[in-house]
C-alpha cells in the first residue's frame, strides 16, 4: 500500500511530504520512502497563518480562508508528489495546528485547518485527516502522535532509547515498559518568534546568531521557571503559551540584551529542557529529528550536556529526520486503512488506543478500503 503523508508543524513554514510504499512482513510492517520534499508555503498564506495564531485575535471568516488555503496548499503537494513518484493509495493530512486547548494540563480540544475534500478531488483517492480529535475525545493529549511510529521504530533497542523532535515544539518518546511520550517545550519557537523580531528572517540559520553571543543568566533563570516545565507526563504544549507576546513579557525586564545574547540564551533554554527530560528517563541513546537538527550550535549545547550519552540522528535508522513527521503520518493512515488505533495510551494519557481521523472518499468512486489487520505490526523496519 501506498500511502502519502502530509504534515505542517509549529513552525508553520511548509507543507511536509512523504510517499511511503508499505507491506507486512509477518508481524513487522516494513516501510521504503520513495518520495519526501518540503513544500513552502506561500507567502502570502504563511503571513495569513501567523496573523491568526495565538496571541493574536481572529474571526471565522479567516479562519474559512485559511483552511481552505492551506487544504489547496496540502492538495497541491500532493498532486506534485504523486506527479513525481506515481500513484499513491490514500493519503493521510495532518493539516495545520491553528489552536491546541490546554486547561491545567488538560486537553480540551484541538484545531487543525486544511480542508481534505480538496485532496480528494485532485488525486481521487481517499484521504485520512482530523488525527487528533478521537485520542482528545478519550481523555488524551492528541500529542505526540510521532509516538506511535518511535515505538515500532526503536523497540529491542538496548536503552532506554529516546526519539527527539525539534520542531517549532520539542516532543520526546522515551521508548521503555511503560512507554513515555511528551512535549518538552520550545524547540525552535522562541529562537524563531526572535529572530523574526530582530532581522526579519524567518530563523537563525546555523545557529550564527546564537554562537555570537553569550547568555544571560538573569533571563534564563526567569525562562526556567516556567510551571511547564514542571508538569509530569503525559502533557502537551504549542504556540498557544510560547509565542511572541510571551517572549516579551521576559525581554521587557532586560532592556539592554543584545541580540547576540538574546538568541544565545534561548538556544540554551531549549537545551536545557530537552537535557532535563532526556536525564530524567536515563536515555542512553537519543535519535533526533526535526528542524532543529539541522542548527549545529543548538545541536552542540544539547550534546555537550550529554556525556555518555550517544545522540545520532533518525537516519541512523533509515528515516531521514526532516521528514520523519510525514513518515509518521504515513504511518497512522495505514493503521487507519487497517482499522488499527493509532495512538500509545501510555504516551497521550488516553483512556486506550483509538483508531484515528476520519476518511473522506474519493470525489468520483466508492470508497474501497483494504482487509482489516487482526493483529497490529510490533515494528516497523524500513528500507533503502
Amino acid at each position: 500500500m501506498r500511502v502519502l503523508g502530509l504534515s505542517s508543524g509549529t513552525s508553520h513554514d511548509a507543507v511536509d511530504v512523504a510517499l511511503v510504499e508499505f507491506r507486512l512482513d509477518g508481524d513487522v510492517l516494513v516501510g521504503r520512502l520513495r518520495h519526501a520534499d518540503h513544500v513552502p508555503y506561500p507567502k502570502r498564506l504563511r503571513a495569513e497563518i501567523l496573523a491568526a495564531l495565538p496571541p493574536h485575535p481572529t474571526d471565522l471568516g479567516a479562519v474559512c480562508r485559511l483552511d481552505t488555503g492551506i487544504g489547496q496548499a496540502f492538495a497541491a503537494a500532493a498532486w506534485s508528489a504523486t506527479r513525481e513518484a506515481g500513484p499513491v493509495d490514500l493519503v493521510c493530512s495532518h493539516g495545520q495546528t491553528l489552536f491546541h486547548w490546554t486547561e491545567d494540563g488538560t486537553v480540551h480540544g484541538t484545531l487543525q485547518l486544511g480542508q481534505p475534500a480538496w485532496i480528494t478531488e485532485r488525486l481521487g483517492v481517499p484521504v485520512v485527516s482530523d488525527v487528533r480529535a478521537a485520542d482528545v475525545a478519550a481523555g488524551g493529549q492528541g500529542a505526540p502522535l510521532v509516538s506511535l511510529l518511535d515505538l515500532l521504530l526503536l523497540r529491542g533497542l538496548p536503552g532506554p532509547v529516546g526519539a527527539l523532535n525539534l520542531g517549532g515544539i520539542a516532543n520526546l518518546t522515551v521508548v521503555a515498559d511503560p512507554p513515555v511520550a511528551f512535549d518538552v517545550g520550545p524547540a525552535n519557537a522562541l529562537l524563531d518568534a526572535a529572530c523574526r523580531q530582530l532581522t526579519g528572517k524567518p530563523y537563525d540559520r546555523d545557529g550564527r546568531l546564537a554562537a555570537a553571543g553569550l547568555v544571560h543568566p538573569g533571563l534564563l533563570a526567569a525562562l526556567m521557571a516556567e510551571p511547564y516545565y514542571a508538569r509530569q507526563p503525559p502533557k502537551t504544549t504549542g504556540k498557544e503559551l510560547f509565542h511572541e507576546a510571551y517572549l516579551a513579557s521576559f525581554i521587557e525586564a532586560f532592556p539592554d540584551i543584545t541580540p547576540e545574547d538574546l538568541m544565545s540564551t534561548l538556544a540554551t533554554l531549549t537545551a536545557m529542557t530537552v537535557v532535563d527530560a532526556v536525564r530524567a528517563h536515563d536515555i542512553a541513546t537519543l535519535a533526533v529529528s526535526g528542524g532543529g537538527a539541522e542548527n549545529p550550535e543548538l545541536m552542540k549545547r544539547i550534546t555537550k550536556r550529554l556525556p555518555g550519552v550517544e545522540v545520532l540522528r533518525s537516519d541512523a535508522y533509515k528515516v531521514p529526520s526532516d521528514a520523519k513527521e510525514a513518515i509518521a503520518f504515513a504511518l497512522i493512515g495505514w493503521f487507519t486503512a487497517h482499522g488499527l488505533p493509532g495512538t500509545v495510551a501510555a504516551c497521550t494519557g488516553a483512556r486506550g488506543g483509538r483508531v484515528l481521523g476520519r476518511i473522506s472518499p474519493p470525489a468520483d468512486r466508492p470508497l474501497v478500503l483494504p482487509e482489516p489487520v487482526e493483529k497490529a505490526p510490533t515494528a516497523v523496519r524500513f528500507e533503502s
